[in-house]
């Protein structure tokens, strides 16, 4: 291991105690989130590049809003630049491919297949300890028949979707109203008897997992303290560097027994603490990994530059951390899809614009697909950037790509603030 004493940058002039520089920070942040690499125009990439973006962020987190393609698109476009969602589904979907797979982490999520045995003390979990809310439901005797014709329709039938069951047509008050098979479906997906074995308009498909998780799976059941120490040094090696508390939130895992499992990390030696200096001068105690302090170092030396220009979704694993964004670029990440119109700031749902190292902007953008035109109802430049040719041809190349990715032909801006970003963007192009 390298001595520890490299990693130092800066001095803090309140302490006298050595920080890292905050553009080392967020570089190394872009760095192991396969942000940082430079904008390859023209290139396409494939399946086993789809694979490895998985593996670098974790997860990607799976979401129903679709004004342009659905977030865990967008999030592997972010990185990668234009590739074909088809290749991504075939590493879900197709059994001659499957590698990745749909379970929760952060939310309803997409992970590679390795991570499965870890997921297997929460379902066991679930089936053992199930909610008060599900003994409840299950005292309905019909419930409990619904449950057991359900899953013996699909051992016998084969996959199924919610479609293939009839519903009585009752509302239930429950905000998602669904309905008593598709009930059925959910829990026997959270306890593990059911996997999604593909999707026919982004609706899940359910099959029995013997039929669906390879034979190649790890399927041994780590302890309690095994998954806790897995997701921490996960989250940290994910993250690059980050507080004690945010590994426990990019995996949504539980504050006292994350907390605990870095501490123990922390004393093999697997996990070093630094001092950050962030965005607004404060300094704080992250953690980051062993295994990036050489790319700590080469952040801070110029070696390794963010140089990537993007757009990312809201569900991006960047801001996974909670409270990250605020503290490394002075910027909060919001989702407006939700907050009624007339009292949105930035849109409906606004793609942060990220510019090498910076986060420069915001746009929300609307996909007509029939037309063919992206269009982006509303554009922003964050306060105190400056309005550079050099930002601008770089955005320009990436909206260029982003529109290819949409099979978009022409671009309309609605409204720009400042009015020459749009008018700027829009020559550029």
């Amino acid at each position: 291991m390298m001595l520890f004493s490299t990693i130092w940058i800066e001095s803090s002039t309140m302490t006298g105690e050595k920080v890292i520089s905050l553009q080392a920070a967020r570089t190394l942040a872009l760095h192991t989130q396969g942000l940082a690499r430079p904008n390859t125009p023209g290139s396409q990439s494939g399946m086993a590049e789809i694979e490895a973006a998985v593996r670098q962020v974790g997860a990607l987190q799976i979401d129903t809003l679709h004004v342009v393609q659905r977030s865990h698109f967008i999030v592997l476009w972010s990185r990668l630049g234009s590739y074909q969602p088809r290749d991504f589904e075939r590493l879900v979907y197709d059994p001659a491919h499957r590698v990745l797979y749909e379970d929760w982490l952060h939310a309803a999520s997409i992970l590679p297949l390795s991570e499965y045995r870890y997921s297997l003390p929460r379902k066991k979990r679930a089936r053992q300890e199930p909610s008060s809310w599900y003994e409840r439901w299950l005292a309905d005797g019909e419930n409990l028949n619904m449950m057991e014709s359900v899953l013996e329709h699909i051992r016998l039938e084969g996959p199924a979707r919610t479609k293939h069951f009839k519903s009585d047509g009752r509302r239930r008050g429950d905000w998602w109203d669904w309905s008593p098979a598709k009930r059925a479906l959910e829990w026997y997906f959270a306890f593990g008897d059911l996997m999604v074995s593909e999707r026919v308009n982004f609706q899940r498909v359910y099959d029995l997992t013997e039929r669906v998780l390879p034979a190649w799976v790890d399927t041994n059941v780590p302890s309690e303290a095994e998954v806790d120490r897995h997701w921490a040094e996960l989250a940290v090696r994910c993250l690059g560097i980050c507080t004690v508390d945010q590994a426990a939130t990019y995996t949504y895992r539980k504050a006292v027994p994350s907390r605990q499992a870095v501490k123990g990390l922390l004393a093999e030696g697997v996990l070093l603490p630094v001092q950050v200096s962030l965005a607004d001068g404060r300094v704080q105690e992250m953690v980051v990994h062993s295994d990036h302090i050489a790319a700590l170092e080469q952040a801070q030396s110029g070696e390794i530059k963010a140089m990537r220009t993007t757009f990312l979704s809201f569900f991006d694993s960047l801001f996974w951390a909670k409270g990250r964004d605020e503290q490394l670029w002075g910027f909060r990440n919001h989702l407006e899809a939700y907050t009624p119109a007339p009292k949105r700031v930035y849109g409906y749902f606004s793609l942060p614009i990220l510019h090498h190292e910076r986060i420069i902007g915001r746009l929300d953008p609307k996909l007509e697909r029939k037309e063919a035109i992206l269009r982006l109802k509303a554009l922003h430049l964050e306060p105190g950037v400056e309005l550079e040719n050099e930002l601008v041809t770089a955005v320009a190349g990436a909206m260029r790509d982003f529109m290819h990715f949409h099979k978009a032909q022409n671009l309309v801006i609605e409204n720009s603030q400042p009015a020459e970003f749009g008018r700027n963007l829009l020559a550029a192009l």
